[in-house]
């Protein structure tokens, strides 16, 4: 998607380089040769894709860990910025952007009460009201201090390492698909989740389903919804090409494709995030039929 050169950005919601305020959650366990594992006292909230293989050799350094951190800063970018393939930093920002915008238009809407996720860009490393994670679990929504955390080298990751199409749109489903996790947490949908609850029509299935239908519906939406000035949208309509790179992204983190990269062969009953066919499903019914056509918990099936 193409981000309107002129936006007018509200920079409050991303941070770089601090870590996570809220009480820890969970943790993140160091094993042999580095591997390692995200706990979260609710079902792991990461997008969908283990990059344990991807992990330091070498157990996380504390020291370096505290330098890493840094004071939290506010980028501050434009909508040109944004466009900027190489510039994740601005892309997250003007993403964020449109989601605060989209979702607490809706909310509103509805009724409810609402206040956005925060957003961590961190390098290589973070701490969290989760625990203390590297860049090997992949992005992540932390509900103990209601903040997603996203490493901005897990794009070229994706791409490099399970064959993405890549592209902007791609790059802000990953971010849509986190503060989807967001929206669930603030409506209590979370509670839903069965701590250990795997296999296609599970609880966790559902909750990650989910979060791509809430993608899918500010995907759609972004375009219909003004700046926090009120002058226009922030970002234009994707293009078909873009919407392919997002389904794209989606069948490239199903549990199916990634359980055959990994060679161990389809284990359905193994499955935390659904398969390929499921996260491009439910993406596209966000996409075509908004919020309303996110209901995962009583479909009969996902």
């Amino acid at each position: 998607m193409t981000f309107r050169g002129d936006a007018n950005f509200d920079t409050t919601t991303v941070s770089k380089g601090g870590g996570g305020g809220g009480p820890s959650g969970g943790a993140i366990a160091v094993g042999g040769g580095g591997i390692v594992t995200v706990i979260l006292v609710i079902i792991s909230m990461v997008f969908g894709i283990d990059l344990t293989g991807l992990a330091p050799s070498e157990p996380i350094d504390q020291q370096s860990q505290s330098q890493s951190q840094g004071s939290e800063e506010v980028t501050g970018c434009t909508g040109d910025e944004a466009n900027d393939p190489a510039n994740v930093t601005c892309r997250m920002e003007g993403g964020a952007d449109s989601m605060s915008q989209f979702w607490t238009t809706t909310m509103q809407a509805s009724g409810l009460e609402y206040a956005d996720p925060s957003v961590q860009l961190f390098d290589r490393q973070v701490s969290t009201g989760c625990g203390a994670a590297t860049s090997a679990v992949g992005p992540f929504y932390c509900p103990p201090d209601q903040r997603i955390y996203l490493d901005e080298t897990f794009f070229a990751q994706m791409r490099d390492q399970f064959g993405a199409s890549g592209g902007n749109l791609a790059q802000l489903y990953v971010l849509a698909h986190e503060w989807g996790h967001h929206i669930q947490n603030v409506t209590g949908q979370l509670d839903r989740v069965q701590q250990g609850d795997t296999g296609p029509q599970s609880s966790a299935v559902r909750s990650e389903l989910q979060a791509d239908c809430y993608a899918g519906a500010w995907i759609a939406g972004a375009s219909q919804t003004d700046d926090n000035d009120g002058s226009a949208p922030v970002l234009e309509a994707p293009t078909q090409q873009e919407m392919n790179d997002a389904l794209n992204a989606a069948e490239v983190i199903g549990d199916d494709n990634l359980q055959e990269m990994g060679g161990g062969g389809v284990n359905p009953e193994g499955w935390t995030h659904g398969s390929s066919e499921q996260r491009q499903t439910w993406l596209s019914n966000g996409y075509n039929g908004g919020v309303a056509a996110c209901d995962t918990w009583n479909a009969p099936e996902v």
